[in-house]
């Protein structure tokens, strides 16, 4: 099963306040962060599984926000990225963009019949994930458990 489900947004703020206000969502606040050459800022929803997730990054990134709101990524835990992705590779769906060169076990694969990657991410970092995004939060499983 996924876990959340990633918008990228021009106005994370904006966004977010429109899912509380539509839909009454929850969030555990706006991060900065950056992997390589490009600095973004991310949001989760605090109640899930499944979660909101929202990125709002710059021209050029795998989180392009200057080029629209968009649905981006379905993630999933993965007892194993480089299996999940050679396996989704071998099927028709290579990687566009793999966090695992700056140290990020990840890697998104596009799916263009349904218009969004799916994120392949290590469960490794589940428990990070629950201690800064939904603290007491239950653990999920790996979809290829």
């Amino acid at each position: 099963m996924f876990y959340h489900v990633c918008f990228v947004v021009p106005d994370i703020e904006l966004a977010m306040d429109d899912l509380v206000r539509t839909a009454g969502v929850e969030w555990s606040g706006i991060r900065e962060d950056a992997i390589g050459p490009w600095e973004y800022r991310m949001a989760f929803s605090r109640s899930g599984p499944p979660h909101f997730e929202l990125i709002q990054g710059p021209k050029g990134s795998p989180w392009d926000s200057t080029l629209g709101a968009r649905c981006d990524h379905v993630g999933f835990w993965t007892r194993s990225v480089e299996e999940s992705a050679q396996r989704l590779t071998d099927d028709g769906f290579p990687a566009d963009f793999s966090g695992c060169p700056y140290g990020r076990p990840y890697s998104y694969h596009p799916v263009e019949s349904l218009g969004v990657r799916l994120e392949m991410m290590d469960v490794s970092r589940q428990s990070a994930f629950l201690d800064s995004w939904n603290p007491g939060g239950g653990s999920m499983p790996a979809f290829d458990a």
